[in-house]
């Protein structure tokens, strides 16, 4: 990407859905779809979304409310939507030949379920991900509090990366093997693409929830012209707020902030790289608040969570195997699996581990690759566990760097066959991935 990619994506026109409730049956219809990815002037580019746009309407409801979603596939190929994130009935999760048959094309399937948990999550079609996701087949879904946090905005900022051609359609090649069996599609454009507001003003209190969309691409992202604390990460309230610096969002990893608007005039998303600083995105600022007084940020009400019982936790650990430079190379590339889980490419007839429901594991990944993976586990949260032993932060998702090992700790509560894969969706097309069962 060069300096142009990134300036000029403050000039493109916004691109966000509208909202739907919870409140009632909706349909969610996946399509093709024509978007302005670039800025106004530039081609539109031809598109997968849901009901006429990318990224698909954004679906709100309130904890303990129910979903009923009738999904329409008018998209041309077979599809499925897996909901991220949330700890709903295995038969939703929405994972074709584990979870449910894929949905052909003009067919239909009933998404019906509860939002245990209030937080950012979001959805995203879940057959041949790596190619549907690029092209569109995702949108944000939140899943507010029975009392909101104190803000003036809240606001949804999606991440995403595209692989543009000169003329503004998607490059082919979603099944490269090169790209594979590195870092996956990095994409040469990128922005993020930030929820319609009013006028927000300096001294307003912002919730800004950050979702990482893109297929492969690890964004670092700075906030400039807000002070503020992270307060929640994939969805799951933090015991104690941390500090902005250092954010780092894997693919599907999210992040809400809240932040006081400390600039006359933007806050801006800013990636930055070895090249410097590029503005991904800003909200305008206008005027002052002149009432809201100064506050400490307050932790948001916590999800219910089993606590792990880890004198009878299982020890499991999970190595993360292939890719380029790698022993495996030359036999992956020769049949298509690259990567592997503990020796093993892509999904076999016996789970990883089959756990009594309720039961604690504590899982060792050890990353014995040259790349970074984001280790995603459907239909449960785990906690990180920190150098100092200590179980950390919740996550749906969590980012291992190369060389390095991180154990993660879970309670297995949420029975059915559950999706443990790399969410760079190239590493799992091309066999990094795995499953659990709970009985």
């Amino acid at each position: 990407m060069n300096r142009r990619d990134f300036l000029i994506t403050t000039s493109a026109a916004t691109l966000f859905p509208r909202i739907a409730l919870a409140s009632a049956p909706m349909e969610l219809v996946a399509q093709p779809v024509t978007a302005q990815i670039l800025p106004e002037g530039e081609p539109a580019t031809p598109m997968l979304g849901f009901n006429g746009g990318t990224p698909g309407p954004v679906l709100r409801a309130r904890q303990g409310d129910a979903f009923d979603i009738r999904f329409l596939n008018q998209s041309g190929e077979g599809s499925a939507v897996h909901w991220h994130g949330l700890r709903i009935d295995n038969a939703m999760d929405g994972v074709p030949g584990m979870t449910q048959e894929v949905v052909e094309a003009g067919d239909g399937f009933e998404y019906r379920f509860r939002a245990p948990d209030a937080g950012t999550f979001w959805y995203h079609s879940h057959n041949r991900s790596w190619e549907q996701v690029a092209k569109g087949l995702y949108g944000p879904l939140i899943v507010e509090e029975p009392t909101p946090p104190d803000v003036d905005h809240d606001l949804i900022i999606m991440i995403d990366d595209w692989r543009m051609t000169e003329d503004g359609t998607l490059a082919d090649g979603f099944e490269n093997m090169h790209d594979q069996a590195h870092q996956g599609r990095l994409g040469n454009f990128a922005r993020a693409l930030v929820e319609p507001v009013t006028q927000v003003r300096r001294g307003d209190r912002l919730r800004l929830r950050l979702i990482n969309v893109a297929t492969d691409r690890i964004f670092p992202v700075e906030l400039e012209g807000v002070e503020g604390k992270v307060v929640a990460l994939d969805g799951m309230p933090l015991v104690t707020p941390q500090e902005m610096s250092g954010l780092i969002l894997a693919p599907a990893q999210r992040a809400d902030i809240i932040a006081d608007v400390t600039s006359a005039t933007s806050a801006s998303f800013v990636f930055p790289t070895r090249d410097g600083p590029y503005l991904l995105g800003e909200i305008p600022v206008e005027g002052a608040n002149t009432t809201r007084q100064p506050s400490e940020i307050s932790v948001l009400t916590p999800n219910e969570i089993a606590s792990p019982d880890m004198d009878n936790a299982v020890s499991l650990t999970l190595t993360m195997e292939g890719g380029a430079m790698s022993r495996r190379m030359m036999q992956g590339m020769m049949g298509g699996d690259i990567w592997a889980f503990n020796g093993q490419s892509g999904l076999t007839d016996t789970p990883l581990h089959s756990f009594e429901r309720g039961k604690t594991a504590r899982i060792r990944l050890v990353n014995d690759t040259r790349f970074p993976h984001g280790i995603h586990l459907h239909g449960h949260h785990f906690f990180e566990v920190g150098a100092d032993g200590n179980l950390g932060a919740l996550r749906d998702t969590t980012l291992v760097d190369a060389d390095e090992t991180r154990d993660i700790v879970c309670v297995f509560g949420n029975p059915g066959r559950w999706l443990l894969h790399c969410h760079m969706l190239g590493h799992q097309a091309a066999g990094m991935k795995t499953w659990v069962e709970v009985a």
